[in-house]
């Protein structure tokens, strides 16, 4: 069954379950070829989590910091830095069709869940096989996101799970690009949407 939430941000031109690809000339080195999932967008501002940009710990830290036995074999995973906002708490991006305490659907392929009971599966061995455990989120205030858009700070692309799950994580801001048939070497900061 359609999510009506999903239905109505397409409607109202919201970029929720698209990706931003940061442009070539992006300044704030926070976001140097970053791509980050819209995961919320309305009239309040943005929420992004961004999807290629590693930290240095792994998926057995977390669980050994909420108590949690590892079971799962993915405890060597990487866990991602989503953003620079709240870096102590984490979000987990998986495959929709599994619902937690906290899921939301953001397109029909693709959910965020910040519940902790997503992580106790996860440790059990037993949650989504597509999944993403990120710390933080990159926000933007209102109108904040649609200024940097107009000043072609962002390319936006449909999201796709196949970069979000199955492409590593350092190939993740040219592949979209390419899945699209665009060259980032060859874009400047004059870009704009796809």
């Amino acid at each position: 069954m359609p999510n009506s939430n999903i239905d109505s941000d397409l409607t109202h031109g919201s970029l929720r379950g698209q990706f931003l690809l940061a442009m070539p000339g992006m300044e704030d080195p926070r976001f140097k070829h970053s791509i980050a999932l819209i995961v919320e967008h309305s009239q309040e501002g943005a929420m992004g989590i961004v999807i290629n940009a590693p930290s240095k710990v792994h998926w057995r830290e977390v669980f050994e910091q909420l108590s949690l036995k590892d079971s799962s074999q993915r405890g060597d995973e990487t866990v991602l830095l989503g953003g620079p906002i709240s870096p102590e708490q984490g979000f987990v991006l998986h495959g929709a069709g599994v619902h937690f305490d906290s899921t939301s659907e953001i397109n029909m392929e693709i959910s965020l869940t910040a519940s902790r009971d997503i992580l106790e599966s996860l440790a059990s061995g037993h949650g989504p096989d597509d999944v993403l455990l990120a710390l933080g989120y990159a926000g933007w205030g209102p109108g904040q996101l649609e200024q940097e858009l107009a000043e072609n700070a962002w390319l936006t692309l449909p999201a796709e799970p196949e970069i979000l799950f199955a492409t590593p994580v350092q190939k993740r801001w040219q592949s979209a690009a390419a899945r699209h048939g665009i060259d980032l070497s060859g874009l400047g900061s004059q870009a704009g949407h796809a």
